[in-house]
């Protein structure tokens, strides 16, 4: 089946925010548990979630206009683009912190889908939307992500082809044992095993 459309993530995949969100926790008082930040806010005290949002959405600002392109992302974009591969930036962050890192940078994306539009991940629908919207099957999708939540919704969008790149330490613990998925060390690996992907099936 051929390759038609990728989905990736933003925030450690093809931009870092640098936030430190260990300290930032630490800031709002919430443990590290494996979910995102904002569904732990949602079961939080009305006072810690009132201050863990504006600590939040000032930390995605910071990091949005401060943050840097990570190497590999245009080759990446070009090489899926170029092959006919409809990309999709599937992000957990605001619209605001998109627009901002798409204003600063020309990322070719067809599709943006931001936590304002859609479920936060690990819930698969963005990864669905994104789907639909490019008329694409499934098993015509590749998802590329930093982390287990990445991945998870991914898989419960029944996306077989999914790579993880560069995920720190802390998540790893947290990635299912019973999900396939390729490991890569940064973007220009991915490029390579994308590659391989497209070339297996055109061949």
């Amino acid at each position: 089946m051929r390759i038609r459309a990728a989905l990736l993530d933003m925030d450690g995949t093809v931009f870092d925010s640098r936030i430190d969100w260990v300290s930032l926790r630490e800031r709002i008082e919430i443990p590290w548990d494996g979910r995102a930040i904002l569904a732990q806010l949602a079961e939080a005290p009305p006072d810690v979630r009132k201050q863990g949002l504006a600590l939040l959405h000032g930390a995605e600002r910071d990091g949005a206009e401060n943050g840097e392109l990570i190497p590999g992302t245009h080759e990446l974009l070009s090489c899926l683009q170029s092959r006919g591969v409809h990309c999709a930036l599937i992000t957990n962050n605001s619209r605001r912190s998109a627009e901002t890192v798409l204003a600063r940078y020309d990322l070719p994306f067809d599709l943006v889908l931001t936590r304002d539009e859609v479920p936060t991940k690990p819930e698969p629908t963005s990864f669905r939307r994104a789907l639909a919207t490019f008329d694409a099957e499934p098993s015509e999708a590749i998802a590329i992500g930093d982390a287990h939540l990445d991945l998870i919704a991914a898989h419960r969008a029944e996306i077989r082809e999914i790579v993880l790149v560069a995920t720190p330490p802390r998540m790893r613990q947290h990635i299912p044992p019973d999900i396939e998925y390729r490991a890569a060390s940064d973007l220009f690996e991915v490029r390579e095993i994308v590659e391989r992907l497209l070339t297996v099936v055109e061949g």
